[in-house]
């Protein structure tokens, strides 16, 4: 708004005025009502011209970005596979933006899992995302997942947001060395013929043989695990089945494991059963190699029977049980008659152990490396004998629970049972 604009819109409104009220009044009061016309329009003009009055434009002032970097997560693969980390700029700029970059061991070794890196990344003017590539080194190892780190510094043109950013290698192989020492028992018996068995020398679980149950409801003993059907946790490699509790969070549980049944495919009365294994340890940690009445869904459990060739729990490693539970039809809790063996040196997780059991009518006897330490009959069991039925076999790592308590800060995770044969033999 000019001054002349403002002058004149002054004199137009004083005009105005005296022609409404001044000529109609002694020059005096005429006077007094021209003075204070005057100066009322005169303020009300200047408050209506410092509103219109044109102010200067807003210069925006310039603002530095923001850069950071995000974690990546993959296989390792069995030869090489890139990582790429991506940089992102929290707005683009008319200028580059630099920033230097190293890789830093945290569990991952540099030059064993992955390819150390150091340099320098450009994000060109007006973008806003750069990728630092890292080169991941493969094998066909099982290892547990490694972790490396990338990290940014003296950024130009940008500040530092997320600075660290980590690589989880997640490991999805399968061999395993497993050293073959221990007890071993043999291939045939004379008076038996083999009736069905497992040596593990594929590269897969059997699935004829073997059906891998799942859920994390407790399992009527308040355990911790879930059980899966991930090769992550039961798996075949070397020659072995490996069953693997691990303690991550799945199923609204902290531990995941596996619990292999042969329920409908491998049932089975009387006979001799060998089982080579290694057990985990730690307290918390309960492996189990043990049988079931085929009858389970009709009569129940404890009604069915439960044979336990084999229980160890971790805090005591060195220590084995063999047990029968039995009871009526719809008991909450069971009868048990149990026995244990301790290992005279060492303990079950160092070498192989050979879990036997040999079953005959109305008889069952439970061995250690052919060592007999459980032994009972139909007499003293009493009038609910479910031991001439069917049975099938189950294998499992179960985490916590009522006997062996939960784990505390000296078990470690993860725990594997091992197994190199179950061999089920026919008395002729």
């Amino acid at each position: 708004m000019t001054a002349t604009f403002i002058y004149t819109l002054i004199l137009s409104m004083v005009f105005l005025l005296k022609q409404k009220v001044g000529f109609r009044l002694r020059k005096p009061i005429q006077s007094y009502i021209s003075h204070a016309s005057v100066k009322i329009i005169l303020l009300l003009t200047l408050f209506v011209w410092s509103s219109c009055k044109e102010k200067d434009p807003v210069v925006p002032t310039p603002t530095t970005p923001s850069v950071s970097i995000s974690s990546v997560t993959l296989f390792e693969g069995n030869d090489k596979t890139t990582f790429p980390f991506k940089v992102n700029l929290s707005a683009a700029t008319d200028k580059d933006v630099t920033v230097q970059f190293t890789t830093q061991n945290n569990t991952a070794v540099a030059g064993t899992d992955y390819v150390a890196k150091t340099g320098t990344l450009t994000i060109p003017a007006k973008s806003t995302e750069g990728v630092i590539n890292i080169e991941v080194l493969g094998d066909t190892i099982k290892q547990a997942d490694k972790l490396f780190d990338v990290v940014l510094s003296n950024a130009t043109n940008a500040t530092l947001s997320t600075a660290t950013a980590t690589g989880t290698i997640r490991n999805d192989d399968t061999y395993i060395f497993i050293l073959n020492d221990g007890y071993t028992t043999p291939a045939d018996y004379a008076g038996y013929s083999r009736l069905w068995s497992d040596e593990f020398s594929g590269s897969v679980l059997d699935t004829t043989t073997w059906t891998r149950e799942t859920g994390g409801g407790g399992w009527g003993n308040n355990e911790l695990q879930y059980y899966t059907n991930r090769t992550d946790n039961a798996f075949v490699t070397n020659g072995n089945l490996i069953i693997e509790a691990k303690q991550e969070s799945f199923g609204g549980r902290n531990y995941t494991s596996a619990r292999l049944i042969t329920k409908g495919k491998k049932e089975f009365t009387f006979g001799r059963v060998d089982i080579r294994a290694k057990l985990p340890k730690g307290k918390g940690v309960w492996p189990a190699l043990w049988m079931l009445g085929k009858k389970i869904d009709q009569v129940g459990w404890p009604n069915c029977g439960e044979i336990d060739v084999m229980e160890v729990i971790g805090s005591e490693p060195s220590k084995v049980h063999g047990t029968l539970h039995y009871g009526p039809q719809g008991a909450t809790s069971s009868t048990q008659k149990t026995s244990s063996y301790i290992l005279p040196s060492g303990d079950f997780s160092q070498k192989f152990n050979v879990f036997s059991l040999i079953w005959t009518a109305d008889n069952i006897e439970i061995l250690v490396n052919d060592i007999s330490y459980f032994k009972t009959d139909r007499t003293q069991v009493g009038a609910i004998y479910p031991f001439n039925e069917a049975f099938f076999m189950l294998f499992n790592v179960a985490v916590g629970g009522n006997w062996p308590g939960s784990p505390d800060a000296s078990t470690v995770f993860p725990q594997q049972l091992t197994v190199d044969y179950i061999r089920v033999f026919k008395k002729n």
